[in-house]
C-alpha cells in the first residue's frame, strides 16, 4: 500500500491513496491538518501482520521514529519514502520529521494475519493429533493469544501441550487432566540390631598386718577399697588401780575376692581377682508405612528433662525452666517411586542412649550426655530388595595401673603390689532395610487381630460399634476428570504435623525446644 502527503505552501495537507492486498489493509482518510508549530494532527494506519505500507511524502524526510518496536518497524527507504512493517498484533505511534520543521503523527494499528494465523493453527492441531493420539483437543485464536481446551490424561501431557502450543503465541492453558489414581503405598521395614560387648579384668592386692613384727598398718594402692584402721582406748579397774588399753580395729569394707587372714601371725590381705564378660543387645523391628514422595518418621525412646537457665536482667536471678530432649531408636525416611520402577529411599537412622558417665551437675541438677549413632544415606533398590547399613563400630580399650613404689619395681614378688583393671569395650550397629509396595486392606476383609496374653475385660454392650443398617453416609462419585489448576493445588505439600509438647505450667517444653508458660495454641 502507498500512502501520498500532498502540502501546499499555506498548510500541510495529507492526502491517501490505498493500494488493497489480499484485503489485508485498511486506511481512513486524513483531514487537513494545521502547521507543525500550532498543532501536530494524527493520522490512522492499519496494516496486517507481514504486511507492509509506503508513506510518500512532498517534502524531504529527515528522520522517523516509531514507537514499540515488536508491533511494527519504520524505514525510510528514500529522502520522501518511508516504508512501514506489520511484525506483530498491536497498536503504536509512526513520527516523520520533515524539511522546514513540520511533524506527521501516524497511529499504527497492526492486526493478525488471517491467512497465516490459519495456517500456523492447522499445523499446531496436526502437531497436536499426531503427539496425542485419542486426546480431544481443540485450539483456537484470537488477539494474538492461543486458547487451548480439551482433557489429557495427566500433567506431563498437559505441559507438553502447552509447550507446543506456545509456538503459535501467548497460550492460555483451559485443559482439563484425568484424575490420576491414589498414590502407592510403601511399607519400609526396618531392623536395627545394636551390640555390646564388654570385658573386663582386675587384679590387686592389698595387705593389712595386726601386729605383725609389732607393726600395725596396710599396705595398698588404694584402687580396690582397701582396709581402713581405725584406733579405739579402753579403760580397765582392778585391784591394782585403773589402767588405759588401746585397740587397733581394721575395718573392711569390700572382701573383693578373696580375703585372707592369720591370726597366729597378725598378717592378712583382701584379693581382687576377676574377669567379666557382658553382652547388651537391642533390637527394633519397627514397620512404617507413608505414601510415595511423603516423609515417614519413627522413635522408640524417650524424653529426658534437663534444666535451661532464662535470661538474666539487672541484679536478678534467671528463672530455671525445664526442656526436654528425644533419645533412643530413630527413623527418618522418604520414599519415591522412579520411572523405571525402583524405589529412591532417602534414609537417616540414629540410636542414641543416655551417658551419665560424661554427663554434668549444674546447680544440683544431673544432666547426662548423649551416646550417638546415626547414618544419612540414599539408596536406590527395587521392591522387597534389601540393603544393610554397618560398619558403625565403637571399640575402645581402658587400662588402669596402680603400683607401690619401689617395692612394686622388685622383680617377681612386686607384682604383688600391682593393681591392674583394664576395660574393653565393643559396640556395633547394623541397620537392614526393606522397602515394599503395598495396598491397603479391602472393604469387608478382617483386619489381622493382636494376641495378647490376657483378655481384657468384656465389652460393656453386646453390639458391635458400627453404622446401623441403611444409614450409611451418602459416597460422592469421584469426578473423572479436574482442571489443571486444582490438581496442581492437590498435589502441594500438605501443611506439616505440629505436636504439642508442653508439660505442665512450670514452662517445660518437648520438641519445640523453647521455654513456655502452658500450651501452645
Amino acid at each position: 500500500m502507498r500512502v501520498r502527503l500532498g502540502f501546499s505552501s499555506g498548510s500541510m495537507c495529507c492526502l491517501c491513496w490505498v493500494v488493497f492486498a489480499a484485503g489485508s489493509l485498511h486506511a481512513q482518510t486524513p483531514g487537513a491538518f494545521p502547521q507543525a508549530s500550532v498543532q501536530d494532527a494524527a493520522n490512522d494506519l492499519v496494516l496486517a501482520v507481514g504486511k507492509s505500507v509506503l508513506v510518500d511524502s512532498s517534502r524531504q524526510v529527515e528522520r522517523v521514529a516509531i514507537g514499540a518496536s515488536d508491533i511494527a518497524e519504520a524505514t525510510a527507504v528514500s529522502t520522501s519514502e518511508v516504508m512501514v512493517n506489520g511484525k506483530a498484533p498491536g497498536e503504536t505511534t509512526l513520527i516523520v520529521w520533515q524539511a522546514g520543521g513540520g511533524r506527521q503523527f501516524f497511529n499504527v494499528r497492526v492486526h493478525a494475519n488471517a491467512g497465516v494465523s490459519g495456517d500456523r493453527l492447522d499445523a499446531l492441531r496436526r502437531e497436536l493429533r499426531t503427539e496425542f493420539p485419542g486426546q480431544p483437543l481443540r485450539v483456537s485464536a484470537e488477539g494474538g493469544n492461543v486458547f487451548l481446551r480439551g482433557t489429557v490424561k495427566d500433567l506431563e501431557s498437559s505441559d507438553r501441550a502447552t509447550q507446543i502450543a506456545s509456538t503459535a503465541g501467548k497460550v492460555v492453558n483451559l485443559l482439563y487432566v484425568n484424575v490420576p489414581p491414589p498414590e502407592p503405598q510403601i511399607l519400609l521395614k526396618v531392623r536395627f540390631a545394636s551390640v555390646d560387648r564388654t570385658r573386663g579384668k582386675s587384679l590387686g592386692l592389698n595387705v593389712f598386718s595386726t601386729g605383725a613384727a609389732n607393726t600395725i598398718g596396710t599396705v595398698t594402692t588404694q584402687q580396690f577399697s582397701p582396709p581402713s584402721l581405725s584406733s579405739s582406748t579402753s579403760t580397765s579397774g582392778g585391784t591394782g588401780g585403773t589402767g588405759t588399753s588401746a585397740t587397733s580395729v581394721f575395718n573392711v569394707t569390700s572382701l573383693l575376692n578373696i580375703f585372707l587372714l592369720r591370726p597366729d601371725i597378725n598378717l592378712g590381705a583382701t584379693i581382687q581377682a576377676l574377669q567379666t564378660d557382658g553382652v547388651l543387645q537391642v533390637l527394633a523391628e519397627p514397620n512404617l508405612l507413608t505414601t510415595n514422595g511423603k516423609q515417614g518418621s519413627f522413635l522408640a525412646g524417650g524424653q529426658y528433662p534437663y534444666p535451661v537457665v532464662q535470661g538474666v536482667t539487672g541484679g536478678g536471678t534467671g528463672a530455671v525452666t525445664i526442656q526436654f530432649k528425644e533419645y533412643g531408636v530413630r527413623l527418618n525416611f522418604i520414599p519415591t517411586i522412579t520411572p523405571r520402577g525402583t524405589i529412591r529411599l532417602q534414609v537417616a537412622p540414629e540410636v542414641s542412649a543416655l551417658d551419665f558417665v560424661d554427663g554434668v551437675t549444674i546447680s544440683g541438677f544431673t544432666v547426662p550426655a548423649l551416646t550417638t549413632r546415626k547414618v544419612n544415606t540414599e539408596v536406590e533398590l527395587n521392591e522387597g530388595q534389601s540393603f544393610v547399613i554397618g560398619g558403625l563400630l565403637d571399640n575402645r580399650e581402658t587400662k588402669s595401673l596402680s603400683k607401690i613404689p619401689y617395692i612394686g619395681d622388685v622383680p617377681i614378688l612386686g607384682k604383688l603390689f600391682h593393681s591392674m583393671n583394664v576395660n574393653h569395650t565393643n559396640t556395633e550397629l547394623i541397620v537392614l532395610v526393606t522397602p515394599e509396595i503395598v495396598n491397603p486392606i479391602p472393604a469387608g476383609v478382617a483386619a489381622p487381630d493382636v494376641k495378647f496374653p490376657d483378655k481384657f475385660l468384656p465389652a460393656n454392650t453386646a453390639a458391635p460399634l458400627s453404622n446401623p443398617a441403611g444409614t450409611a453416609a451418602a459416597q460422592t462419585p469421584a469426578p473423572q476428570t479436574v482442571s489443571v489448576e486444582k490438581l496442581v493445588r492437590s498435589m502441594q505439600p500438605e501443611t506439616p504435623l505440629v505436636i504439642d509438647s508442653s508439660y505442665g505450667p512450670s514452662g517445660a517444653v518437648g520438641n519445640a525446644g523453647a521455654a513456655s508458660s502452658g500450651p501452645t495454641r
